[in-house]
């Protein structure tokens, strides 16, 4: 085995334009599944509920409940959540965005974290520039690759911690607004949230609910859908779907060849995207287990950070002389801003 010391570099543009276009060439009735779902504003009410109930059951109970109960069931509200904040970023509820806004903000309360506008920022880039390391906040850092590598220890850390990870590449994403008055407000209402728990019902509850969170993204089978979803577990393969059973409890979110093809389309409706354009998808690698791509990520050291397309062209604009592989030479060389 060859320790991979590099990204994997590719001249050719994401995969996603091109085959949205030919789906759509075969298949013109997908236009139809385009559209909101404001039904789903119920679904973060109830999960948010959830985990404020859970919390304030857990307020007077031992440490080994506690975590039990936020790495049972908390980390499964909690990464629903994620998926409704993911909802929210693409404005898939409601036509006004700052509805959709105000809607995240409210999914993002029992996670602890204000993370809900950020997100939405980060998240479209990495649609609009998969790949592109100076805008894909997906990409890890090249420092974190190199840490984490293909290590066991090193992988248990970062799953651990992927939440920090997540943070640290914040300062390579040069053309993302780091602060305003939605980021603001963001901040506010969970501090005011965490405050106000930790203050009435203790240690215990808000303990719940940070375990709920750094599990729902991390050291849990849930954690194995980032690997899932941009991680080459398959040749080179850019993209993968997840047909399992949990896609039942985390609103479709395995979809993700789906949902990158047509991003306009609401969580309850991609399934349809399959089944109507199943000669596309079909053909394409996919996952059906989070438990078993968890441990092999874990232990296949054949997979590492480093097990992800890398590109230096963001459409008809090029970042760097594609001459130089080395990421940390890519300085940004364009005036057009992202689309």
């Amino acid at each position: 085995m060859t320790k991979r010391k590099d990204f994997v570099y590719s001249t050719y543009s994401e995969p996603h334009r091109v085959r949205t276009k030919e789906i759509l060439k075969q298949h013109p009735d997908i236009r139809q599944l385009i559209g909101k779902n404001p039904l789903t504003i119920f679904a973060i009410i109830g999960l948010v509920g959830f985990q404020v109930i859970m919390a304030y059951m857990l307020r007077d109970q031992s440490w080994w409940l506690v975590l039990g109960a936020a790495y049972l069931l908390g980390a499964f509200a909690d990464h629903a959540l994620f998926v409704m904040i993911h909802e929210c970023a693409h404005k898939l509820l409601f036509k006004k965005p700052e509805l959709n806004r105000l809607a995240g903000i409210l999914a993002n309360v029992p996670q602890v974290v204000p993370s809900s506008v950020s997100f939405e920022r980060y998240h479209i880039k990495h649609h609009s520039f998969q790949g592109v390391h100076e805008l894909d906040a997906d990409l890890p850092n090249r420092w974190e690759a190199k840490l984490i590598n293909n290590y066991f220890i090193g992988k248990v850390i970062w799953l651990l911690l992927y939440p920090i990870f997540q943070v640290t590449r914040i300062s390579r994403l040069k053309e993302i607004k780091p602060f305003d008055g939605w980021i603001a407000l963001n901040w506010m209402v969970q501090i005011a949230f965490v405050a106000a728990v930790t203050y009435f019902w203790g240690p215990q509850a808000i303990g719940f609910l940070v375990a709920s969170f750094f599990f729902s993204v991390g050291l849990h089978p849930l954690g194995a859908r980032w690997i899932q979803e941009h991680y080459l577990t398959h040749g080179e393969q850019e993209t993968y779907s997840y047909y399992g059973v949990l896609n039942t409890v985390a609103f479709n979110v395995g979809y993700h060849n789906e949902h990158h093809d047509f991003p306009s389309i609401p969580w309850n409706k991609l399934p349809q995207i399959r089944k109507s354009a199943s000669s596309f998808y079909d053909t394409l690698y996919y996952h059906t287990s989070w438990t078993k791509l968890f441990f092999r990520f874990l232990f296949d050291k054949e997979i590492s950070l480093f097990s992800r397309i890398v590109r230096s062209n963001r459409g008809k604009v090029q970042l760097t002389d594609e001459s130089k592989p080395d990421a940390d030479l890519v300085k940004e060389k364009f005036t057009v801003e992202a689309r």
